[in-house]
């Protein structure tokens, strides 16, 4: 539960089956407020439990409505993620059989629920069925997104679980099996894990797995082997999660990197589940995504239509759905999601789909949904990401960006294969790269912990400096809670250089002297601009730009790379502070208020 608190820590709760009964504990709060609880009132030993940490949707964090729920007089317990979304009408049809709820949640409806047919439609009927006929009959009345965890005192070796647009898998252990929503809870004890398909149901014990759909017939998960280890789940010797994910970020892009192409040279994806020649056709891209890895696709726009000269839009997945977009079938669909669960990226690829587009995943997630529903995947192999606010994630978004980019203006034609060759050296440099810039953050960190007591700040950028502005505000406003607000440099004069004012920190993202000329000499005349307005500029500039020191309080130095790549870098010194700044702070940068790592509710 620990591994798993990053999906929600707004209370948790578990159940035991044991001497006949269920026992459970729970508690609002984090997960040490649980532990508290447990140590005082132990829970007795069993070899069958559930476990949860909730993301509170209905209902506040109260300990009545964390999980699990009871019902079947005591003798069943649920735990669920995701949203009921008929759970108002299956209410009000429970209370009037007399049904009485004690929580504000749609889980405690769904564990009525559940409890109602099992008791008196099955009659408590073990012997056909039993608990996995009770879920498949009460997911057939269900709708919305949910996975749900059940466990009865009338069976105590057996947990069943089911799913639907919400993420769920099962371990296969030796004598044990178990049910995570990502591997990471049972990665100490088995590496070997089944995905499990839309509308499933699965029932477990010690030593078996039995997979069926909502109506009982059997179906079949998709084994897999997981190829990172306990040790990538821990911190590592780092203070946070994210601190050791910010130092992870050479080999997130290393890894991502490696094994691209074929012995010709030719760039591959992961899993292609359409013909190639139908990708050649392609008029129009569309990039889904949502908080940091809309910015990531920001910057894959940049990339992809200067590489493949094909219009591309970046889409907040959210929004999508609900502006009538113009969809058909030479358009490509590009999603970016870390977990490969965020409900919203999810629902606007179905809707794609429905119109005819093609579809390409870029997920750091092997086996989960929007991967799944897509016609090809590109894993970003970043490693588990714990800490909520994202960093090595997004660094591997924009490095599979990059390979997608490359990957079809080899397809079309539209670059050499020595160009091709080119970028992948320059991009082989970056991880070296950034552990430069991570060896010498000495000077940023001290500025970030001077600067705690700070109200806000502001990021300005051009061109993909742009979205690393956006990038570095929300990363502050996520962790250290100030007001932070990203823009497009040459907006400044349009609006925003209004907000500045005698002491107002800026940061500002200086494209290379060697890039794009009027870029640069642009971007130096912004920083006057807000420095005769009494602003202290805080400038991240290339290695050689000695332009910017006279106009800079503080100039930080990235090392040189081209021009489209050079987000890889200047995003670093950024998480840095926020990370550093937050901690000074005293504030859990792992675990911030209202926020959760996977969001797989709309």
């Amino acid at each position: 539960m620990r591994r798993l608190e990053y999906r929600g820590y707004d209370s948790a709760g578990v159940a035991v089956v044991a001497d006949g009964e269920i026992s459970s504990r729970k508690k609002s709060g984090k997960l040490s407020n649980l532990l508290a609880e447990l140590e005082e009132r132990p829970l007795p030993e069993s070899l069958t439990g559930i476990g949860h940490t909730r993301w509170a949707t209905h209902g506040g964090p109260t300990d009545q409505n964390a999980h699990p729920h009871l019902s079947d007089g005591g003798r069943l317990a649920v735990i669920h993620n995701g949203i009921i979304e008929n759970f108002a009408e299956l209410k009000q049809e429970l209370l009037a059989k007399g049904v009485v709820f004690a929580s504000e949640t749609d889980t405690e409806v769904a564990a009525a629920l559940l409890g109602d047919i099992f008791r008196n439609k099955l009659g408590g009927d073990v012997s056909d069925g039993g608990l996995t006929r009770a879920m498949e009959l009460a997911c057939q009345r269900l709708e919305g997104a949910f996975t749900l965890l059940a466990v009865h005192a009338d069976q105590p070796d057996v947990v069943v679980a089911a799913r639907r647009n919400s993420p769920l898998v099962v371990g296969l252990g030796e004598g044990e099996n178990f049910l995570g929503s990502d591997v990471s809870g049972f990665i100490d004890y088995t590496r070997r894990a089944v995905e499990l398909g839309q509308d499933q149901i699965v029932t477990i014990t010690a030593d078996t797995v039995e997979i069926t759909d909502f109506f009982g017939a059997p179906a079949q998960g998709k084994e897999y082997h997981v190829d990172w280890d306990p040790a990538s789940a821990e911190k590592g010797g780092f203070s946070s999660f994210m601190e050791k994910e910010i130092h992870d970020q050479p080999d997130a892009v290393a890894q991502t990197l490696l094994g691209r192409s074929d012995l010709n040279g030719k760039l591959t994806l992961d899993e292609l589940r359409i013909d190639p020649a139908l990708l050649k056709q392609v008029d129009k891209i569309i990039v889904l995504a949502c908080g940091t890895a809309a910015y990531a696709g920001m910057v894959a726009k940049y990339a992809i239509e200067n590489w493949c000269r094909i219009p591309t839009e970046v889409e907040l997945a959210h929004e999508f759905r609900y502006r009538d977009p113009i969809v058909d079938a030479n358009t490509l669909v590009v999603s970016i999601s870390q977990s490969g669960e965020t409900m919203d990226t999810l629902m606007a690829v179905r809707y794609a789909r429905e119109q005819g587009a093609k579809t390409i995943s870029i997920c750091n997630t092997n086996g989960s949904t929007i991967p799944r529903e897509s016609d090809a995947v590109l894993y970003t192999h970043a490693g588990p990401e714990i800490a909520v606010a994202s960093t090595k994630a997004f660094l591997a978004q924009i490095t599979a960006a990059y390979l997608l980019g490359l990957y079809l203006a080899q397809l079309r034609g539209n670059i050499f294969s020595g160009q091709i060759k080119d970028v992948l050296a320059d991009l082989g440099k970056i991880p070296a790269k950034i552990q430069k810039i991570l060896d010498n953050a000495g000077p940023l960190r001290e500025l970030a912990r001077s600067m705690k007591d700070e109200k806000s700040v502001l990021f300005l950028g051009r061109h993909v400096g742009f979205p690393v502005a956006l990038e570095g505000a929300l990363k502050l406003k996520e962790i250290a809670y100030i007001h932070a607000e990203g823009f497009a440099a040459g907006e400044l004069k349009h609006g925003p250089i209004a907000l500045i004012d005698e002491g107002q920190p800026v940061f500002v993202v200086v494209p290379s002297p060697r890039g794009r000329d009027s870029l640069h000499s642009k971007v130096v005349s912004n920083i006057q601009e807000v420095r005769a307005r009494g602003a202290r500029t805080l400038v991240i500039a290339e290695e050689g730009d000695e332009s910017v020191r006279d106009y800079a309080e503080h100039v930080f130095y990235v090392p040189e790379t081209p021009t489209l790549l050079m987000p890889l870098l200047t995003t670093v010194p950024l998480q840095i502070f926020a990370a550093e700044l937050a901690g000074a702070k005293g504030y859990d940068v792992d675990q911030p208020r209202n926020l959760a790592k996977s969001v797989t509710v709309e």
